[in-house]
C-alpha cells in the first residue's frame, strides 16, 4: 500500500486546538485537531462536519501528561524523567508541563494517546517538535539512557567538549528511537484494527533555528526514518526575527533568516521522496507586538517562503482562533484591538494563493543567474551548542532562549552565542547581494544519490559542526572531481575537533587531529595543504584559512565571503553568471514574487526597486491593478502578472480571491461560483471577464463593482461565510 494515498488533495491546512469555530474556519483541504483530550472525537465530527480531512498534532517532548508524571498511568511518579539543566532546575514549557526525556516508558504512554487518535478516524498524525534543550542532560533518567548507551556511567555533559558531544548525539537519538517505535508501532495497529495507513508526519523548526536557539532534534535521521512520510517546516516570524550580525551590525532580518530557514527545510526532504509543508504564522507565540508588525513580519517570511519552489504544500495559520478572536496591542499603547479587517482581508487572499501554487509547479522561472551556490549544515552543529567549562566556550549555564523574551534582555555573552556568526559569516554576505544561496542538509550527501546535482559550489566549515561519517567525504570528493568547487574556511580552532570521534578514534587505522585533514586527503591534496585555489580533476579547493565568524564583524570580511564565490565561478568558466542584485525574485506561473534588499552600500545606484507591467497586488486587500511596482529596501511584493494566461474570450477566470472558491459554473452571458471564507471577514475577488459586465449579485441581491476596462478585470468584495456565498457576474 502507498503510504501517501489521501481521500482528498492536503495542499493546504491549518491547526487548532478549539472545536470547529466559524470565524476561524479558513476553507483550507485539512485541518489539524491539536491535542488527544477527553473531547476529541467531538472535536474531530465538528471539522468533519465543516467538510474537512482531519489530521492530529499532539506534542512529543511536551504536552499535558500529568497523568504520566503524577504516577496516574502506571502508579510510578515520572518527574525524573523531566528534562533538567546542570543546576537541577527543570526545564519547563509550561507550569507542570516539562520538556520530557523520551523513555522507552514516555514512548509506550505516548502511543495509547496515538492509538485514541486512531480510533477517533484521524487519517494522519502530526508528532511535533522532538525537542532536548542542549543546557540538559543531568536528570536521572538521561543518566540511565547514557548508561545504556554508552555501556559506562553519566559523565556531567559541561566537562568537557567530548562530553558534551556525546550527550547532545544521544538526545538525537533517543528521539529518533522514540518516533520511530511510535510511528512504526502505531501504522501497524492502524492497518491490523482498521485496515487503513495512517501516515506520520513531523512538525519541526530548521536545523539553522534548532541549533541558534540550542536545541538538539534528530532533523536529518528522520529524512531516512521509514516510518516517517514527511515534515512541517515550523518557520515563523518567532524563530526568523532572532538577532544576527552582518557587518558589524546585530539586528533582527526577518526577510533573511526565514529564506535560509525554509530553505534549509527544502532541502532536508528534497529527493527523499518526503513531504514538506511550510508554516506561516500572522501572528506568532509573543504577544508583545502590534498588529502592524505582525503584519509586516508575516509577509516577509510568506515571501521568504515562496522564494523556494521545491515545496508549494502550506500549513497557511497555527491557531487560527487566536487570530481572528485575538486581541493585540495598539500602536499607542492605549490598551489592545482585533485584527484590522484590512489585515484580515489581505492575510486570507495570501491563504487562497497558496492553495494554487501546486498548479504551476512546472513552470518556475528563477531570476538570478548566480544560481547552484549552496552552504553545507549538518546535524553535528545542534552537537556543539551546549555548556562547557575550562575552553572559553561558556563557565556557567545559560538561559533558554525560544523567541519569546527580546534577545536585548540577554548578556553579552549570551548574545554573542545566540549569533551563531560562524553560520551567518558565510551565509548574510551572499544573500544580502542578491544571490540565492541554499543552506543544503550535510547529511544528505551520503544518504541520498545525486543529492548534489544542481549545486555548483558549495562552501563548508568545520569549525562549529563535524562530519559524522568518512564516507561523506568520499562522496564530496567525487564532486568536486566531477566540476564542483569547494570553498572551504577554517583555521582548526574549534575545540570540538577533539572530540572522541571517528577521525581521531585508536582503532588500528590512520587517525587525524583535525576532520578537515580526512576531507583534504580524500581530495589528493594532503593533510594540510596551503591556503588558496587548488585544481582537484575537473573541480577545485578553494581553501580560506580564518575562522567563518569573523566575516560577520566587518564589511571586508563579507567581500571576502563574495569574493570567494566569484572565484569560484571564474574557475568553472562561469564569471558571467556571478551577478549582484538588489532583489530577490522569482516567477511561479503567473506569481512574481519579489523582496527589494536592504543594508546596501551607499555607493549602490538607486535605492528603489521598479517593475513594470500589468500586475494585481496581492499583498493589498483592494487587489490593486498596477503598472508600476516600487519597493523601497526591505519591502515585499506578490503579484500576479495578468499577461501571464493570453485571453479566451469564452472563459472568465478568477484571478485572486480572499476566500474558497468551488463549483464554478460558466455561462453565455455570465459566471457564477460559491465563495467560502470565515464568518465576519470582507472577501475581496479581482476577475478577468471576456464582455463589460452588467451586474454582480451576492446570493441574488446586487453589489456594487469596479471595472478596468484596460486589463478587463472586476473587483468585488462582500462579507463571507464558511457555509458559502453564491456569487454571479452578468454580460450582455
Amino acid at each position: 500500500m502507498n503510504r501517501h494515498v489521501k481521500s482528498a488533495p492536503e495542499r493546504t491546512g491549518f491547526q487548532e486546538a478549539r472545536p470547529y469555530g466559524p470565524k476561524y474556519d479558513l476553507r483550507t483541504d485539512f485541518v489539524m485537531v491539536y491535542g488527544i483530550t477527553e473531547d476529541l472525537p467531538e472535536r474531530i465530527a465538528g471539522w468533519k462536519k465543516a467538510g474537512y480531512t482531519v489530521h492530529l498534532m499532539t506534542g512529543v517532548s511536551w504536552g499535558e501528561y500529568q497523568d504520566y508524571l503524577y504516577g496516574r498511568y502506571d502508579g510510578r511518579n515520572h518527574w525524573n524523567e523531566a528534562q533538567m539543566d546542570q543546576r537541577g532546575r527543570h526545564l519547563l514549557h509550561n507550569e507542570d508541563v516539562p520538556y520530557m526525556v523520551p523513555t522507552i516508558s514516555f514512548t509506550e504512554y505516548l502511543a495509547t494517546h496515538i492509538k485514541k487518535a486512531i480510533d477517533a478516524g484521524v487519517e494522519a498524525i502530526h508528532m511535533e517538535e522532538p525537542e532536548f534543550w542542549a543546557v540538559s542532560g543531568y536528570s536521572e533518567a538521561f543518566k540511565r539512557e547514557w548508561l545504556n548507551y554508552y555501556a559506562e556511567a553519566w559523565i556531567p555533559p559541561h566537562v568537557s567538549c567530548d562530553a558534551q558531544y556525546r550527550a547532545s548525539k544521544l538526545k538525537a537519538a533517543m528521539y529518533y528511537r522514540a518516533m520511530d517505535r511510535i510511528c512504526s508501532a502505531m501504522k501497524e495497529y492502524a492497518l491490523v484494527t482498521y485496515g487503513h495507513t495512517v501516515r506520520f508526519y513531523i512538525p519541526t523548526h530548521s536545523l539553522i533555528n534548532y541549533t541558534q536557539w540550542r536545541i538538539v532534534s534528530p532533523e536529518a535521521l528522520f529524512a531516512s526514518m521509514p516510518s516517517c512520510d514527511g515534515f512541517i517546516a515550523q518557520i515563523w516570524t518567532g524563530t526568523s526575527r532572532t538577532p544576527n550580525v552582518y557587518r558589524g551590525v546585530r539586528r533582527e532580518r526577518t526577510f533573511e533568516t526565514a529564506y535560509l530557514e525554509y530553505g534549509m527545510m527544502q532541502e532536508l526532504t528534497r529527493g527523499t521522496g518526503r513531504e514538506m509543508w511550510f508554516l506561516h504564522d500572522p501572528i506568532e507565540d509573543n504577544p508583545a507586538h502590534t498588529w502592524a508588525d505582525y503584519e509586516q513580519n508575516y509577509l516577509a517570511t510568506v515571501t521568504a517562503s515562496l522564494l523556494h519552489p521545491g515545496v508549494s504544500q502550506y500549513e497557511v495559520c497555527p491557531w487560527p482562533h487566536r487570530v481572528f478572536e485575538g486581541s493585540y496591542p495598539r500602536e499607542d499603547g492605549s490598551g489592545k484591538e482585533p485584527i484590522p479587517g484590512q489585515y484580515a482581508t489581505k492575510l486570507l487572499t495570501v491563504v487562497h494563493m497558496l492553495g494554487e501554487m501546486h498548479r504551476f509547479d512546472e513552470e518556475i522561472q528563477e531570476q538570478s543567474a548566480t544560481t547552484g551556490i549552496g552552504l553545507c549544515l549538518a546535524n553535528s552543529a545542534m552537537y556543539q551548542r551546549g555548556d562547557v567549562e575550562h575552553v572559553g566556550i561558556r563557565a556557567n549555564p545559560g538561559p533558554r532562549y525560544d523567541g519569546t523574551e527580546s534577545a536585548d534582555a540577554l548578556g553579552a555573552e549570551e548574545r554573542e552565542l545566540l549569533d551563531w556568526s560562524a553560520f551567518y559569516g558565510m551565509a548574510l554576505p551572499l544573500l544580502k547581494n542578491g544571490i540565492p544561496l541554499r543552506p543544503l542538509q550535510y547529511d544528505n550527501i551520503l544518504n541520498f544519490s545525486g543529492y548534489l546535482d544542481g549545486y555548483r559550489v558549495l562552501l563548508l566549515s568545520y569549525e562549529f559542526m563535524k562530519p559524522e561519517h568518512p564516507g561523506i567525504h568520499q562522496a564530496l570528493g567525487q564532486w568536486v572531481r566531477d566540476g564542483g568547487v569547494l570553498i572551504y574556511i577554517g583555521d582548526g580552532s574549534d575545540p570540538y575537533h577533539h572530540v572522541k570521534e571517528w577521525w581521531n578514534r585508536e582503532t588500528g587505522r590512520q587517525t587525524y587531529g583535525h576532520p578537515e585533514e580526512h576531507l583534504f586527503e580524500s581530495l589528493g591534496l594532503g593533510r594540510v595543504p596551503v591556503e588558496g585555489q587548488h585544481t582537484v580533476g575537473n573541480g577545485a579547493l578553494i581553501l580560506l584559512r580564518k575562522h567563518p565568524a569573523i566575516f560577520a564583524e566587518t564589511k571586508d570580511g563579507a567581500e571576502q565571503v563574495t569574493n570567494s564565490v566569484r572565484q569560484a565561478l571564474a574557475f568553472r568558466g562561469e564569471a558571467k553568471d556571478y551577478k549582484k542584485s538588489r532583489m530577490l525574485e522569482i516567477r511561479r506561473g503567473p506569481y512574481l514574487i519579489v523582496h527589494a534588499l536592504d543594508e546596501k552600500e551607499s555607493a549602490d545606484p538607486g535605492g528603489e526597486v521598479v517593475l513594470e507591467g500589468s500586475f494585481i497586488q496581492l499583498f493589498d486587500e483592494s487587489l490593486p491593478v498596477l503598472k508600476r511596482v516600487s519597493l523601497k529596501p526591505n519591502e515585499n511584493a506578490l503579484l500576479y502578472d495578468l499577461s501571464f494566461y493570453g485571453r479566451n474570450p469564452d472563459l472568465p477566470r478568477i484571478l485572486a480571491t480572499s476566500s474558497r472558491v468551488r463549483r464554478e459554473e460558466h455561462r453565455p452571458n455570465g459566471f457564477v461560483w460559491i465563495s467560502e471564507a470565515p464568518e465576519g471577514i470582507m472577501v475581496s475577488t479581482r476577475l478577468w471577464v471576456p464582455h463589460p459586465p452588467l451586474k454582480t449579485s451576492i446570493d441574488q441581491t446586487p453589489v456594487h463593482f469596479a471595472y478596468d476596462q484596460e486589463t478587463g478585470t472586476v473587483f468585488i468584495e462582500y462579507p463571507g461565510s464558511p457555509q458559502g456565498t453564491t456569487v454571479s457576474i452578468e454580460w450582455e
